[in-house]
């Protein structure tokens, strides 16, 4: 009887090879980017939560540093004065080196605030824009006597680069 060799032949092992290779560039072409996308929704989901709870945080606040009518003061810029803060003064109080956060009593107080680090969800960052657009058209009034609402933007930043913006107004009542 002869005796048979057992074994791949050479033609046998480059036809596996090169089909193994086929199949790893599907995967690195086709399944493995969408591993990646996969994460996105995750990031959009955090984003909302974070710009959410800042959007809270300052929608609590008063509308402007001269606007306290629950202490019977009146509104800003009502027949009377106080004036309302002057567009170009909007941001903290005492200057954006001096004031932190937990210092900020008004809505403009958080104008130019940027936020990352360790108080955020790892690698995302925020930043808030706030300015006067009394029109609702999403620009920045130039006539200085239009200051009865305020449009607030945040800008959150994903790990991926993605920006997602958020806004809301608040009216001087």
């Amino acid at each position: 009887m002869p005796n048979k060799q057992q074994g791949f032949t050479l033609i046998e092992l480059i036809i596996g090879i090169v089909v193994f290779a086929v199949a790893m560039t599907m995967m690195t072409s086709l399944i493995f980017p969408q591993v990646q996308r996969s994460i996105d929704p995750i990031y959009q989901i955090r984003a909302t939560e974070l710009a959410n709870t800042l959007i809270n945080e300052i929608q609590a606040k008063p509308f402007d540093e001269n606007s306290t009518p629950w202490l019977g003061l009146g509104r800003c810029d009502e027949t009377d004065p106080p004036l309302c803060t002057l567009a170009g003064d909007l941001g903290p109080d005492n200057g954006p080196d001096n004031e932190t956060r937990d210092l900020f009593d008004d809505v403009d107080d958080y104008h130019q605030l940027n936020i990352s680090g360790q108080h955020l969800y790892q690698n995302f960052a925020l930043n808030v824009v706030v300015f006067y657009d009394s029109d609702f058209n999403g620009i920045e009034d130039s006539d200085i006597t239009s200051r009865g609402a305020k449009l607030i933007q945040v800008t959150v930043t994903t790990p991926s680069g993605q920006t997602i913006k958020f806004a809301t107004y608040r009216s001087n009542y």
